[in-house]
């Protein structure tokens, strides 16, 4: 039980979601991703399952960056390999679709070890060009291994079934990526309750004192690479049955930018704001071609306009990292205390 703001268990000391208040936005939440499907026309379920797919892979990439503190530039790469195995499996075997987001998942993996490889020796600015490398490497290799990933032609997949029930539209796809979603972000919301999720954030804070307590560090260096990747690779086999076309142009290091930057807006180090960034990053970009579309402008000013959203929203990255550093997850921390304090002051 707990007493004011107390918590008498270790149980309860470890809940994700300790207060009656919680469970019930938690219910809210939950009926309005079962109500969403229903009430929203195509564009908005392209955006949600698009919405959900960022979020895995943003997760994903916390995990390395926010939690464990080593900078990658090559989730897209993970994720390029993640779609080209989905791709190759459904081709050529007609694998169940969740095998292949496994199988997606764990090849992924194996490419996060191996280029996890050198975090043990370098960190921060030159790990991030080790990782662009390996993303230079992947390209090559998706774009000249014929036999498996097509070339620069690609593969091109039938929509995903399961039981029959084909995942042919934005809808269909909406109740298969929203739960595996929901899946991922739980399972690393709990990761870092664990005796591993604590020795990434050892390393985070400070690796040589991790190192003196223990914690051998390229094991754990290598398994947060492993489990970013996995978390990349899945998304991207949600990607590949998404767009039903992969291609070594899917996949291009700005992708892994964007990536990079959800972290960063959305809040390093917490669940909520890899949730937040990915959701942030893929709804600007849309809601500034909706702001250009009702301008009452000619065909050629459009065009003209349209590298303008680019730069508005780089802008709107750049304010927002100089005015809330800590991203996106500190405000609603804020709202949150706010609210919670009302109608008396902190």
């Amino acid at each position: 039980m707990r007493i004011g703001t107390a918590r008498s268990s270790y149980r309860h000391d470890e809940a994700l979601f300790d207060s009656r208040t919680q469970h019930a936005w938690l219910a809210i939440l939950a009926v309005a991703l079962i109500g969403f499907p229903f009430l929203a026309d195509e564009y908005w379920l392209y955006l949600a399952c698009l919405v959900a797919i960022n979020i895995a892979s943003t997760t994903g990439l916390n995990i390395l960056t926010g939690y464990t503190g080593l900078v990658s530039l090559g989730q897209a790469a993970f994720m390029g390999i993640g779609a080209y195995t989905v791709a190759a499996l459904e081709q050529k075997l007609g694998a169940p679709v969740l095998l292949n987001l496994l199988a997606g998942g764990f090849v992924a993996m194996l490419g996060g070890l191996v280029v996890g490889l050198p975090s043990l020796r370098v960190k921060g600015l030159y790990l991030a060009i080790a990782t662009i490398a390996a993303s230079v490497v992947l390209h090559f290799v998706f774009a000249n291994w014929h036999a498996v990933t097509g070339g620069h032609a690609g593969i091109t997949l039938v929509p995903a079934e399961i039981l029959g029930l084909s995942f042919d539209t934005s809808f269909r796809l909406y109740w298969l990526f929203v739960p595996i979603t929901i899946l991922m972000v739980a399972g690393a919301a709990n990761l870092f309750r664990t005796r591993i999720g604590r020795a990434f954030i050892a390393i985070r804070d400070r690796d040589i004192s991790a190192e003196v307590l223990g914690i051998p560090l390229l094991r754990y260096k290598l398994l947060s690479f492993g489990l970013s990747s996995f978390y990349a690779g899945v998304a991207g086999g949600m990607w590949a049955y998404f767009f039903r076309v992969v291609t070594p142009e899917s996949f291009p290091l700005i992708l892994s930018i964007f990536f990079l930057a959800a972290v960063i807006v959305g809040g390093m180090g917490t669940i909520l704001g890899a949730i937040l960034g990915a959701v942030f990053m893929t709804m600007v970009p849309e809601a500034l071609k909706l702001v250009v579309g009702w301008l009452p402008l000619s065909a050629d000013a459009t065009l003209i306009l349209s590298p303008v959203r680019t730069i508005v929203f780089g802008v709107l990255i750049v304010g927002f990292l100089v005015f809330e550093p800590l991203g996106l997850q500190e405000i609603w921390r804020r709202i949150r205390r706010f609210f919670h304090l009302w109608p008396f002051r902190a």
